[in-house]
C-alpha cells in the first residue's frame, strides 16, 4: 500500500525506495522472507554496492530513516512515480518525467478524470496519471501482451491502486477500446507502433462534451501519419511538441575588475615605477550551456475533439 497515501511507518509487503546516491536507488519490497530458485523461503537479505541489508529490520522504520548496511548507509523512503520511475523494472522502453509532465498538463488530466492508456508497458505513465486523477477517477489501461498485462496488475494491486485502475489485454489498432468505454473517457493516451489506427476508436471513447488525446511518436513519420487521421475524425487544434531537457551549469566565476583611474590624471614619468597593485576581483554567478544535451526522444501529438454538437 506504498502509493495510495503518504505513511510514516513502513508495514511488510511495503513497496520501498532503497536510496543510495542521486544515480543509484532500488525498488525492493518490505518482507522478511523470499523464495529462491529450489521454491524455499529463506531470509531476505538485499545486496547493494554498499553492502547488504537484512530486510526484515526495514518492518516499522520509519519512512525517510537512515538505515545502516554492512559497508555503508542508505535512506529508506515512501515511492512516488518520479522514483518508480527511476527503479522500475523494464518491460519495455518507457517515458520519463519531461515527456510525461507536459503528456498531463496537455490532457488536462485532474482528480475525477477518466483516462484511456495504450499501451500499459512498464506502467511508468500510468502511475502519473493514477496519482492525478485519484481518489474519484479511473484509468483503463490496454496492452496486447499477456505477461505485461498480468505484471503490471500485479504491481498496481500491490501498490495499493487496484481500486482506480482497470488493466485489460487487448490489440486496439484492430479491436479498440470496447463498447463498453463508448463516450465515457476524458482523454486518451497513445504509445503504440501504428497509433493513427488507434485514433477513430479513441473519438468514440471521448465524451459526447469533447476530450483531448495525446500521442507519443519516436520518428516524425509516425506523427505525421497521426495528424491526417485526426483531421479525418474531427479533431481541431492539432499540435506537434518535442521535449528537450536542457540543465544549465550555474558557476560563481572571479571576473578581473578593470581599473580606469589613470585616465582621470595624467602620468609622469616616474609614476607606477617599481609600484606593483594587486589587481581587483569580483565574484559573479554565472549560467553556461552544458557541452552536451539529451537527445530526441519523441513526438508528442495533441488535440481536441469538440463536442457533440460542434463536430
Amino acid at each position: 500500500m506504498s502509493f495510495a497515501g503518504p505513511k510514516e511507518i513502513i508495514a511488510e509487503g511495503d513497496t520501498v525506495v532503497l536510496y543510495l546516491t542521486p544515480a543509484l536507488m532500488h525498488t525492493i519490497d518490505a518482507v522478511p522472507q523470499i523464495r529462491n530458485k529450489k521454491n524455499e523461503m529463506i531470509e531476505y537479505v538485499f545486496q547493494t554496492s554498499f553492502g547488504a541489508l537484512k530486510v526484515r529490520d526495514l518492518i516499522g522504520v520509519r519512512y525517510g530513516s537512515r538505515v545502516q548496511l554492512t559497508k555503508g548507509w542508505a535512506h529508506v523512503l515512501q515511492p512516488n512515480p518520479e522514483l518508480w520511475t527511476q527503479t522500475l523494472p523494464h518491460r519495455t522502453q518507457i517515458l520519463y518525467t519531461p515527456d510525461i509532465s507536459m503528456i498531463l498538463y496537455q490532457l488536462e488530466v485532474r482528480p475525477g478524470s477518466v483516462v484511456i492508456e495504450s499501451g500499459t508497458g512498464s506502467g511508468s505513465l500510468s502511475h502519473y496519471f493514477l496519482r492525478a486523477i485519484r481518489p474519484s477517477g479511473h484509468l483503463h489501461t490496454f496492452d496486447f501482451h499477456e505477461e505485461r498485462v498480468a505484471k503490471a496488475r500485479e504491481e498496481f494491486v500491490a501498490h495499493g491502486l487496484g481500486d482506480n485502475v482497470t488493466v485489460r489485454q487487448r490489440d486496439v489498432c484492430e479491436q479498440g477500446f470496447g463498447d463498453e468505454l463508448n463516450g465515457v473517457a476524458d482523454a486518451v493516451f497513445l504509445d503504440l507502433p501504428a497509433p493513427q489506427l488507434a485514433v477513430p476508436y479513441a473519438a468514440k471513447a471521448l465524451k459526447n462534451e469533447g476530450g483531448r488525446i495525446c500521442s507519443f511518436s519516436p520518428c516524425i513519420e509516425q506523427s505525421m501519419r497521426v495528424c491526417e487521421a485526426l483531421g479525418k475524425c474531427g479533431f481541431i487544434e492539432v499540435q506537434n511538441i518535442e521535449v528537450l531537457q536542457v540543465e544549465d551549469c550555474v558557476r560563481t566565476r572571479n571576473v578581473p575588475v578593470m581599473e580606469l583611474d589613470f585616465l582621470k590624471t595624467k602620468r609622469t614619468e616616474t609614476d607606477g615605477k617599481d609600484m606593483k597593485t594587486p589587481r581587483e576581483s569580483k565574484k559573479y554567478i554565472t549560467s553556461t550551456a552544458p557541452n552536451t544535451m539529451a537527445g530526441h526522444t519523441g513526438y508528442l501529438t495533441i488535440a481536441e475533439l469538440p463536442p457533440l454538437f460542434a463536430r
